[in-house]
């Protein structure tokens, strides 16, 4: 079961959820104090890719039900789960656990995501190492053969990317911190968090929020080019749907120009129609923007197509 509210008050503001096992007769609830079941329970998102990450996630962990229940009283935040994509059916989260008993043959495969996240960050046997921004990043080839076509051909094929004498890997026209997303994307499957600067201080108010939008704009739009550079192409539709979902007047025509130089189609898409249901002095605004010039002068046929668009819609 869960708690939309929390369990208890010291747990209001976040969502609780309780596991517990069931008696199958009335034979055995009177035994209740002798019984002992043992399970692996971990508690996480179904198909919601970028809820995956350990942060949202109870760890996996082997519990002896001596009173026939587990709880996780501060599983995740109501404001963290409001914000994410998680739907919920029929106002029911759904947590499972499957007996572990040493006896038999069918065991829990350990969290392999969690094991290369660690591995990553121990960098135990990496082989390979990557110069970016000044930044010196350690990986594992075959981990990223695996994961990326453009890896394998650099990494063991004919397009290596230049070396120094030590052996390590320049990469240039990326911050360091999108390459080391990228990474913890390939080791994990589990969408990247945008690294806090911790010094740069907190402003207050409408100024602050459009700062913490523009560094949102610029995490997705960054990362859906490192993922189309290096053919990560889960991660690139992942950054596309965000972006889809979260279009605005100020940002709406740099993600048509990024779209259009990176083909994403869907996202190409998604900013016509945005643009299609917006007012006239919203219009107005995008056509007196800077984005509008840079469409303009670099991709002429996509502005073009967007005008076509606005013309069928005004003769409707």
């Amino acid at each position: 079961m869960h708690f939309s509210n929390g369990q208890d008050s010291d747990c209001a503001d976040f969502i609780s959820l309780e596991l517990s096992c069931l008696q199958r007769d009335d034979a055995n609830k009177k035994k209740k104090q002798q019984h002992v079941v043992e399970a692996k329970v971990v508690f996480s998102f179904i198909d919601q890719v970028e809820m995956q990450n350990p942060v949202y996630i109870a760890q996996a962990e082997t519990c002896s039900f001596h009173d026939f229940s587990r709880a996780r009283h501060m599983f995740i935040t109501r404001q963290a789960l409001e914000q994410s994509s998680v739907n919920l059916k029929d106002d029911t989260m759904v947590s499972s656990s499957s007996s572990c008993n040493p006896n038999t043959k069918d065991q829990l495969l350990p969290h392999m995501c969690q094991h290369f996240e660690h591995l990553l960050q121990t960098e135990v046997g990496a082989d390979v190492k990557f110069e970016v921004g000044g930044d010196t990043l350690a990986a594992h080839r075959c981990v990223l053969a695996a994961r990326s076509r453009v890896f394998m051909s650099q990494l063991f094929g004919p397009m290596k990317e230049g070396t120094d004498n030590t052996g390590v890997i320049h990469i240039k026209d990326m911050e360091a911190s999108v390459f080391r997303a990228l990474l913890t994307f390939i080791y994990t499957d589990s969408f990247p968090f945008m690294e806090e600067d911790n010094g740069q201080e907190e402003e207050e108010g409408v100024q602050q929020g459009q700062d913490e939008d523009e560094t949102w704009l610029q995490w997705h739009q960054d990362l859906l080019v490192a993922a189309d550079r290096y053919d990560v192409q889960r991660l690139k539709c992942i950054c596309e749907r965000e972006l889809s979902e979260q279009l605005c007047v100020s940002s709406v025509m740099s993600t048509l120009a990024l779209a259009e130089q990176h083909h994403c189609h869907g996202l190409k898409q998604a900013c016509f129609k945005f643009i299609q249901v917006q007012s006239p002095s919203c219009l107005q605004t995008l056509i007196a923007s800077n984005g509008w010039d840079h469409v303009f002068e670099t991709y002429p046929s996509v502005l073009k197509e967007l005008i076509a668009k606005l013309a069928s819609n005004h003769r409707k």
